[in-house]
């Protein structure tokens, strides 16, 4: 049975102590944070601190705070020696204290503290500096059932950074879809089996091939009047600019345009 520690209270934190109270690969023996208010609720079921030279001596410690917090609270850990990992995408693994062996255990998928989490859907990339550490996360990752991969901090950074554009960034569209269709008092709900479709797409092929729509078929005329629907300048622009990028992804060529690829909408208009 693996030993860890926990530190911080937020969305990662809180999935990732859900996932090891379910399991008997895992020993959570402690829950640190630097606000106990955040914790009171776990007070029954897990020894809680605030203090951290009251930390206990554990196998794994785990920093799942934000990113400006990580290399301060990796200096103020009491001890030396000792394998502390943490949770973010974008931190270099180097940037934490060296005084303890350091590492990366990155859950890569959204979370929300409302909604229940399958690990199993949670891949976890992992990074060390040393192979022991490596196979004892991969354990730890294993015990809570999620698939793991080994990535350097390249890798993690340029998956933290797609993972913006394919999470973050579709759920600000999804807002806009569900702003246009409360507008005009259409029903969002019948646009989740399209939403739903799309993420499956690619789950068999690539999104080059996946992609659809009056950008990549050249519709020219369609686009005009889904840019005159566009109430905001901002959607407006949005709506352009992405246009833009398919075309040019996909070569696309207008006989309305004289063969040249589809001319930008006049935004002033």
């Amino acid at each position: 049975m693996i030993s860890v520690i926990l530190l911080g209270a937020g969305n990662v934190a809180t999935h990732l102590y859900k996932a090891f109270s379910k399991t008997d690969n895992v020993a959570l023996k402690q829950w640190y944070n630097r606000n106990l208010k955040s914790l009171n609720r776990f007070k029954h079921r897990i020894a809680i601190t605030d203090d951290l030279k009251a930390l206990k001596e554990a196998d794994i410690y785990i920093l799942a705070v934000s990113d400006d917090a990580i290399a301060g609270l990796s200096e103020q850990l009491p001890f030396e020696n000792r394998l502390v990992v943490h949770t973010s995408g974008s931190v270099n693994v180097h940037d934490m204290d060296k005084k303890n062996r350091r590492g990366v255990f990155y859950p890569l998928q959204t979370f929300s503290k409302t909604k229940e989490m399958d690990f199993q859907q949670v891949p976890i990339c992992i990074e060390t500096l040393h192979k022991p550490d490596y196979h004892l996360l991969k354990k730890l990752a294993i015990g809570i059932g999620s698939p793991t991969k080994k990535v350097n901090s390249d890798q993690r950074r340029s998956l933290h950074l797609a993972a913006v554009f394919v999470n973050n960034f579709t759920n600000q569209l999804f807002r806009i879809g569900h702003e246009i269709t409360e507008r005009y008092g259409a029903e969002f709900d019948l646009l989740k089996p399209l939403i739903l479709e799309t993420a499956k797409k690619v789950q068999t092929m690539s999104p080059y091939a996946a992609q659809t729509g009056p950008a990549k078929r050249g519709d020219l005329e369609t686009i005009k009047k889904h840019i005159k629907l566009l109430h905001k300048k901002q959607h407006r622009e949005i709506y352009t600019l992405l246009t833009s990028a398919i075309q040019d992804t996909h070569n696309i060529y207008s006989s309305e345009t004289g063969g040249h690829p589809l001319k930008k909408p006049d935004l002033r208009k």
